[in-house]
């Protein structure tokens, strides 16, 4: 048995945590659980029907080949150094590493109880308590069954997306096709991809047109259209085309690696409340070994109890002691609450931001791409004096050509459905974050931008003022054309609001959230969306470098700050806020920069979060309360303290069988989480 398994299962939590959190490891170690409990169990049905109890208790006694105590040592020995060598094993590097955990204790009441029946039975014979050893190993053994079993039911969210990776690429090497392992893809590997086949990288199309289903890795329900220059991502799947495309991130770069990762790592850390319970549980330890001791030499030098009674009594005080369930309290709540986000892509970077996320008061949300779709169609062109509304859209399209800002793309793209020509050539394009872009355009300076860009520059809006004001007033969002200093027209754009942005927003408001929206778009525009949305607070005309003063404004105020953004413009905003939420697919600068990462862009995944965190929450202080209760009244039932004035006494496999089922309850309630997912369905 590797000690990293020994320690996983009977030693700290951590290793533990980590071993499970691997599908093969996990279900490696609950089939050798399996296997150590039957075995255990088997045996143990003889050992008890010819142990002491039986015979005191069932009132016969079975014929037996050799003395009893010698047949007794026989069917235990390996119950005790074997099935239950995982605790002595554990119990080692504990000591080893000067540490006390749940696998001191029940090696400590094991190995009591064993040796003292082994010294009995070749030295001044007696009753003996075998049957207790192998019982409580068994019990024990179950216990961690029945929890490994339960925990390994909330890793199918990171099962499934190791799943999505094929085994195979089908690669271009030396003019030829060939197949090979996923894992011996290098960037720069051109890839063939053929209908029904999963996409092996991340990577770039460089030839074909195809529909490819990411719905396991985004969320998005409708396949994506994908052609020359669109990114695939690895783990998506391949519908109706074949394509030729070139890997741009392998192995761990990739998007679904990391969102494994980000998944993998919630999983193992530890929530502030678990680091309560940890310490509650290291101190737990050594009451349980004090409580033993004076246990013992209570009955046997106060008491005036024989040997027998005071061990009988202080390895009960011992096993029933076991933090187990303390231990098991937030780990499992936390490894359900971000498998359950993972199920329905709300990807939680750790265990503290699952509980922090519960303490959320405000909320800043950007507009474009996390309200609105921010897709923006063109709605409207006015052209000013001496231009066409073509000649205005031809001169934007060859500034905005230059510029990956979705309202360039707007333009673009409607310069294209109008089968414009293309400008002539473009000099000295520069971009003027947050207000728009200027170049020289046939020799003619250009800008394109806001009405805050015209108003720095002293161009005159006033002849298209009327045009602006009824632009404005309907909500749209105007990208001004000067041409030598003169306004030369507008085009009005319309970005779509997402279906779910409203009544997310609404629910969060009714949990008592502040909401606010923060954009660079003009204050007018960004006034009539946040009334469509029911947004009282706005931040409008905010340039991408000053969101964070925004945040920090909102934190003076006393409030726990949450914003929410795509990562890419917000990644200063988001560093700052107390939990940075990034809505999106996934970008690189979004999983870095954010706390949690919502992978289907859908305003409602926001509630959601708050949702499972509370619940969550909620979840970790039951089972820490209820462990903690159990402790405390165990400990003086099973150390007799009631046995004298009511006869109350707990033999130590009744300890053990108690102590299991704590750990069975603790692990249960934190799987009855997923109740919570009802909660968390589409609206």
């Amino acid at each position: 048995m590797p000690a990293r398994h020994s320690l996983g299962v009977g030693g700290s939590h951590q290793d533990h945590e980590a071993d499970m959190a691997n599908p093969q490891m996990a279900k490696r170690m609950e089939a050798d659980m399996r296997r150590r409990f039957w075995i255990s169990f088997t045996l143990s049905i003889p050992i008890f029907l010819y142990s002491p109890v039986a015979s005191n208790v069932l009132r016969f006694t079975l014929p037996s080949p050799v003395p009893v105590n010698w047949l007794l040592f026989i069917l235990t020995t390996p119950v005790v150094f074997w099935a239950g060598s995982i605790f002595i094993t554990g119990t080692y590097y504990s000591l080893k590493s000067r540490k006390l955990n749940m696998s001191v204790l029940i090696a400590t009441g094991v190995l009591a109880a064993y040796l003292f029946s082994v010294v009995l039975t070749f030295s001044v014979g007696g009753e003996t308590f075998y049957e207790a050893a192998a019982l409580l190993v068994t019990f024990v053994l179950f216990g961690h069954w029945m929890e490994m079993k339960s925990r390994r039911g909330t890793s199918d969210a990171l099962r499934a997306l190791f799943d999505l990776v094929p085994p195979q690429a089908n690669v271009i090497r030396e003019g030829k096709e060939i197949a090979i392992p996923v894992a011996d893809v290098t960037k720069g590997d051109v890839i063939v991809l053929r209908p029904g086949d999963k996409v092996a990288v991340d990577g770039e199309v460089i030839e074909g047109e195809t529909a490819v289903d990411e719905s396991l890795i985004t969320g998005e329900s409708i396949p994506a259209v994908k052609s020359v220059g669109s990114r695939v991502i690895g783990g998506s799947i391949n519908q109706s085309g074949s394509v030729w495309f070139r890997a741009v991130n392998v192995g761990s770069d990739t998007v679904l690696s990391q969102i494994i990762k980000l998944v993998e790592t919630a999983q193992n850390s530890k929530a502030p409340e678990q680091r309560i319970a940890d310490i509650a549980a290291a101190w737990l330890v050594v009451l349980a070994i004090v409580a033993g001791l004076l246990t013992f030499f209570g009955w046997y030098l106060i008491g005036g109890a024989t040997v027998l009674t005071a061990l009988t009594f202080a390895v009960s005080a011992v096993v029933i002691a076991c933090p187990d369930a303390l231990g098991l309290a937030t780990p499992t709540a936390v490894a359900v609450g971000t498998g359950i986000g993972a199920k329905h892509n709300i990807l939680i970077k750790d265990a503290a931001t699952l509980e922090q996320v519960s303490k959320i008061q405000a909320v800043v949300l950007d507009k474009t791409g996390t309200l609105t779709k921010g897709q923006p169609k063109i709605t409207d062109v006015i052209a000013g004096v001496g231009f066409s509304q073509d000649e205005i859209l031809r001169i934007s399209a060859a500034v905005e050509a230059k510029s990956g800002h979705p309202l360039s793309r707007a333009i673009l793209e409607e310069a294209k459905i109008r089968n414009l020509p293309a400008a002539v050539e473009v000099k000295n394009f520069q971009s003027l974050s947050g207000l728009g872009v200027e170049a020289v355009v046939a020799g003619r300076p250009v800008l394109v931008g806001t009405e805050k860009l015209m108003q720095e520059r002293n161009v005159d809006t006033r002849p298209l003022r009327e045009s602006i004001t009824k632009l404005l007033a309907e909500g749209k969002t105007l990208m001004i054309t000067a041409v030598d200093g003169k306004i030369a027209g507008v085009a009005a754009a319309q970005d779509p609001i997402k279906a779910t942005a409203r009544p997310a927003i609404q629910k969060m408001r009714a949990l008592g959230l502040e909401v606010a929206m923060i954009t660079g778009d003009n204050k007018k525009t960004a006034e009539v969306i946040a009334r469509q949305l029911g947004i009282e607070r706005v931040f409008a005309e905010v340039l991408p470098e000053d969101k964070a003063r925004y945040v920090k404004e909102l934190q003076a105020e006393g409030k726990f700050v949450a914003m929410v953004g795509d990562g890419i413009n917000d990644a200063p905003a988001l560093a700052q806020t107390d939990i940075g939420i990034a809505i999106g697919a996934g970008t690189d600068v979004a999983i870095e920069t954010a706390n949690v990462v919502l992978m289907k862009s859908d305003p409602y995944d926001i509630l959601r979060a708050i949702m499972l965190s509370k619940a969550t929450v909620v979840k970790m202080k039951q089972n820490i309360f209820w462990a903690a209760i159990y402790n405390i009244l165990a400990i003086p039932v099973a150390a007799g303290v009631f046995y004298p004035a009511f006869g109350i006494s707990l033999r130590p496999e009744i300890s053990a069988l108690l102590m299991s089922a704590s750990s069975i309850i603790v692990a249960t309630t934190a799987v009855l989480l997923k109740r919570v997912e009802s909660k968390l369905a589409p609206s």
